[in-house]
This record gives C-alpha cells, structure tokens and sequence, in this order.
C-alpha cells in the first residue's frame, strides 16, 4: 500500500513525462551547442524570418533552475488538469496559450524599442515554459478555485494573481526581469482568454466559461473591480462581442436574451464541483488503494469527471 507521500511523486501522466523530456532536452541542446540559442529562442530581432522560433522558444530553459521548475511543475499540475481536460485538450491549451503568449511578447518588445530605441528589446533572448506554467494556474483557478493548496494554505482561485504580484514585485530587484516577466503576464491573460472564450466543453457542446466566477475582475481584490469591470466589459464587446454574439446563437447561450440552463454560473458550479471531485477522488485513491498502471488510473480520473 503506498503512501501518501510516495504517491504525490508517481501515477504523472505519460503526456506530461514525454513534454518534461522535452524540457530537459531542449535545455542540454541550447547549453552543449550554444549556436542554437538564435535560433530556437524568441530574439525580436531576428524572428523575421525565423518565424518558428514564436513556438520553439516555449520548450526550452536558458538555466538549470528554470528546467528544474518549469518540469516539476508541469508535471504535478498535469497530474491534476491532464484527466479532467482530457490528453488532447490539455496539449491544444499548451500549445495555443505557448504561441500566443510569445506572440504578444514579440510585439511588445518591438513596440518598446520604437518607444525607447533601446536595442535590448531587440536582441534580448525570450525562453521559457514560464509562460504556460502561469495559463495552467489559471485552470486550476478556474477548476477548484476555493480549493485550498500548499502548506500557506491559499485558495487556489488566488494563485495566478498571487504568482503576478510577486514576479512585479522581484522585478525592481533584478537585473533580467524583463526576459521573464512579460511571458508571465501574458501567459497568465492568454490562459484566461482561451479558458473564457475559446476551450470547447464536450459535454455541454458549448464553447469557453461565461461565468462571473470567472471573469478577469477575479483577479484582482474586491475593492478594484468595480473599476476593472467597466474597462474589461469595454475590451469584450471591442475585441469578442461579435463572435461571442454569434457563438451564443449557434451553440445555445441564450434564447430569446434569456440565459439556458448550465451556460452560466449554473454550469460553471458544476464544473467546479467535478473538478474538486476528481481531485479528492484521486487523493482518496492514492491514499487507499496500492498503485495501478497508468491506463487504469488515468481513466478512473476521466471517468469520475
């Protein structure tokens, strides 16, 4: 019978093992042939034409620490987000919010050079899988989010904002910040953007999270969203009102301006409620019953949600 403690640190996903690997590899490839930094790293300078580099520059650390991190964290927040998603959206939501999130960095740091015409946004090597570490916090945010975490015992709908406050704040006493910082702050709204409008939900044939449970006010302390709200409602009709009208129509969001059942905060409750349940139910498993294959313990998971 294993233990609690043995069982945190076994039954990873095979998804999470074969992109860990990829990590790792990437890692001893840039820093055994440094030559390939250019042209795997995101370097805004020289994307045009090593466009690919908006993807590639996601799956590799430039230190020891980050692959470190960036490995152990992918793995135990897989473990709890692969079965409840499902292997294939879980690896869209990676790749989507990964090319995204260096997309925006890329524009940024050619925006900023033009501002400033300071050639280190120009040349400054962007790696990393920070970026889509920070998008999956959001999804444990959106999955459990009054679920308490860690030993400070947080709320899990805390994390990702948590996580940005303190990346600010070690900013100001660091010299590199700017090659990590904006790929936390993007991934972070990327992986809200794709949860909020973009994942499609199998088993309600509806498309994102309309729930105010959910929205980007959520973020923040409750004294700031009465200001965030207005500006947020502002960015939503400006940048998705039209298609989110159209996706209410076709996938059922509303009839008549009246909203249907489970497309809001009805639907949203049940999901979290399926997510808590999935993780005590694995908790529970891992406690009491002596380890199985990965097949059988992985379809448990799905099975439960």
């Amino acid at each position: 019978m294993s233990s609690p403690v043995t069982s945190m640190f076994t039954n990873f996903t095979k998804l999470c093992k074969g992109l860990a690997l990829v990590l790792v590899v990437g890692h001893l490839l840039v820093q055994f042939i440094p030559a390939t930094v250019p042209y795997l790293a995101l370097i805004p300078a020289r994307t045009i034409p090593f466009a690919w580099n908006l993807i590639t520059s996601g799956y590799f650390e430039l230190s020891v620490y980050g692959v470190v991190f960036s490995t152990v964290s992918l793995l135990f927040m897989g473990k709890f987000l692969e079965p409840v998603w499902g292997s294939k959206e879980f690896l869209k939501f990676i790749f989507v919010v990964n090319f995204l999130t260096y997309l925006c960095v890329f524009v940024t740091a050619i925006a900023l050079y033009y501002i400033t015409r300071l050639e280190i946004y120009l040349y400054m090597p962007f790696a990393g899988f920070h970026g889509v570490l920070a998008g999956l916090l959001v999804g444990i945010k959106q999955i459990i989010p009054d679920q308490e975490v860690l030993l400070v015992k947080i709320e899990a709908k805390w994390l990702p904002s948590i996580t940005l406050v303190l990346s600010i704040v070690s900013s100001f006493f660091t010299l590199n910040s700017a090659a990590y910082l904006p790929t936390l702050i993007f991934g972070t709204y990327m992986g809200w953007l794709y949860l909020r409008y973009l994942q499609r939900r199998p088993e309600t044939k509806l498309r994102g999270d309309p729930s105010d449970d959910f929205a980007l006010s959520t973020f923040f302390p409750e004294f700031l969203r009465p200001i965030i709200d207005p500006i947020a409602s502002v960015f939503h009709r400006m940048l998705c009102g039209r298609s989110n009208a159209t996706s209410e129509e076709d996938h059922g969001y509303t009839t008549s301006g009246a909203p249907l059942p489970g497309s809001d905060s009805v639907e949203a409750s049940r999901r979290r409620e399926r997510g808590a349940r999935a993780l005590e139910e694995r908790l529970a498993t891992e406690r009491l019953v002596p380890p199985r294959n990965k097949e059988e313990s992985q379809s448990d998971a799905l099975d439960s949600v």
